[in-house]
């Protein structure tokens, strides 16, 4: 029996943060399509770099999941939107810039309905101003070049989270498609989750080997997130977190973003239940203070149909006991919190 409160007003009305999206990407591969929807002219022109070296969408991957008619309806005021440069070899800082450059002109055309946040301050301005924000992300740190110089510029352009690696070998560590080779962080990847504390950028320990995590642990002065991995214990995927490493985002002060990607919910009939089955485990081993949610939508998560479908969530956590501040937390004060400590 849940709480007697109103899980759709209190939804409504909560900061709701998602620590990971892919639609920058996703809408570049479509044509350009505009974050503010289909009613709007695709920016299209000139041809991106990320279109001609991705080419478009497969038919089969659907609409766009969270553009900002999306993100309103489903009542999420704030989206990491994450460039992954990982099939870029050869071009992963141009493809990043390629795509936030795109992705600024968006912003500009439509700072009505969006804004770039940068600090937790900027993040509850754009709430109190019933805007949406952005948090610029990086998803793997080869978009550097190997280059720690590259770093603070990304920060200049607005870049506040980048994960340390993909699933596979980088110059910075191993990504958890390498676990097996007992690899963590290069000296480089031990260098660059310095640099990011200094510079006050979120370091991202989705993605990583177990060992390269335990690393990434070692180095980091301030609190982590993993934007979007699920529980080991409930499901043995490789993008999944072990308990002892819940709890070391924990103990560092950090979020787990919970991810409802199908295959790391589940490998065989993912549902809902069982994605919240991975958000209670995730309390139970970390604590209330130390879970949110990141969807992973334009990047292979079909769970949830788009970011309309994410009171969901809400609701089924409503039921299942979870009270009013509980369920704020994990909404999005947790992440802000993150985001506070971190970045400033």
């Amino acid at each position: 029996m849940g709480h007697e409160y109103d899980w759709q007003a209190l939804h409504q009305h909560a900061l709701v943060i998602d620590s990971h999206n892919d639609t920058i990407v996703g809408l570049l591969r479509r044509g350009g399509q505009s974050i503010a929807g289909l009613s709007q002219e695709a920016r299209s022109q000139p041809e991106s770099l990320i279109t001609y070296l991705r080419g478009p969408v497969d038919h089969q991957e659907g609409p766009i999941q969270s553009d900002v008619p999306a993100m309103r309806a489903g009542g999420i005021d704030v989206g990491y939107f994450s460039i992954d440069n990982t099939r870029a070899v050869g071009n992963h800082l141009a493809y990043v810039l390629d795509g936030f450059g795109w992705f600024a002109a968006e912003l500009e055309a439509y700072n009505d309905d969006i804004v770039v946040a940068t600090s937790a301050a900027d993040i509850e301005t754009a709430k109190a101003n019933g805007k949406l924000a952005a948090v610029l992300a990086v998803e793997n740190s080869e978009a550097l070049e190997r280059s720690l110089f590259v770093l603070p510029m990304l920060y200049r352009i607005g870049v506040r989270t980048m994960t340390l690696t993909h699933s596979i070998r980088t110059y910075a560590g191993d990504g958890e498609q390498a676990n097996q080779s007992g690899g963590g962080l290069t000296t480089f990847g031990r260098d660059l989750v310095g640099a990011m504390n200094d510079l006050r950028m979120l370091v991202d320990v989705s993605h990583l080997s177990v060992q390269a995590f335990w690393h990434a642990m070692e180095e980091t002065r301030v609190p982590v997130i993993a934007s979007h991995s699920s529980c080991r214990v409930l499901n043995e995927h490789g993008r999944n977190l072990h308990d002892d490493q819940i709890k070391a985002i924990a103990d560092n002060g950090g979020v787990v973003g919970v991810s409802w990607v199908h295959h790391f919910v589940a490998w065989e009939d993912p549902t809902v239940a069982r994605y919240l089955d991975h958000v209670d485990h995730a309390v139970n081993v970390a604590g209330i203070d130390h879970v949110g949610f990141g969807s992973d939508f334009d990047g292979g998560s079909y769970l949830l149909q788009d970011a309309k479908q994410v009171p969901i969530i809400t609701q089924g956590l409503a039921e299942r006991g979870w009270s009013e501040s509980d369920l704020r937390k994990f909404l999005g004060l947790n992440h802000l919190r993150v985001f506070r400590d971190a970045c400033g």
